[in-house]
């Protein structure tokens, strides 16, 4: 069992000065649970090497036991700091792919031509696809059957309009997660603000929120059988 993990590799809080990047539990959950399953893990990120981390994702009160297990894991330190460029990927023969979130796929995997690549080639060849948090914001410009937006008439869910509001980020992200999925045709479902969510439609695996990362990794599992 092979799965690719894509990672953003954007650390610009849009015009802030602050630093964003990917988020740690989005990230480390998923990553042990497919590792725990005895998965072989494929890192891979736009521009490759080190993908940047959001600082709060790190700070102390963001800690989960996933994310310590991480901070003590010197080879799983080691691995993340040398992501594969994703173009060099797109045709590695995978079971499944996974994307963390963070703000920084809003601004770089969002648009990136390789990542909408890598989401229709996987969807036609009939393998899942799963993203939490902003991670949804990969489907952005994904086509399906008949040049449809790949996410038109399906259920997902991902960072709520509510959930962007909380953290003050409204005016600041290159767009809101939940209209632009709406936009394209898409059924969202929202669940109760920063509490687990899960939806799966098909092969399409999304989660609300941080706290979404190890069940929307479980589910991936299932999917895969």
């Amino acid at each position: 069992m092979k799965i690719l993990m894509v990672l953003t590799s954007h650390d610009q809080l849009g015009e802030t000065g602050h630093k964003t990047g990917f988020w740690l539990e989005e990230f480390a959950a998923p990553y042990y649970v497919f590792k725990d399953a005895g998965a072989e893990v494929v890192l891979a990120s736009p521009r490759g090497g080190q993908p940047p981390l959001d600082p709060k994702s790190d700070a102390a009160d963001a800690q989960t036991p996933a994310t310590l297990r991480f901070n003590n894991d010197t080879a799983a330190i080691a691995e993340l700091a040398q992501t594969r460029p994703l173009a060099e990927v797109l045709d590695e023969d995978v079971d499944a792919v996974f994307y963390p979130g963070g703000h920084g796929p809003l601004w770089d995997l969002a648009e990136d031509a390789d990542s909408i690549r890598l989401i229709e080639t996987r969807f036609a060849a009939g393998k899942p696809v799963a993203a939490v948090c902003h991670g949804p914001a990969v489907l952005r410009h994904a086509q399906g059957t008949l040049s449809q937006p790949l996410v038109k008439d399906k259920r997902v869910t991902g960072f709520t309009n509510a959930e962007e509001a909380a953290v003050e980020l409204t005016d600041v992200v290159p767009f809101l997660l939940e209209d632009e999925l709406k936009a394209k045709g898409a059924r969202f479902e929202a669940g109760p603000l920063f509490q687990p969510h899960v939806v799966v439609d098909g092969k399409l695996i999304t989660g609300q929120n941080p706290a979404s990362s190890e069940p929307a990794a479980r589910a991936l599992l299932e999917l895969i059988g």
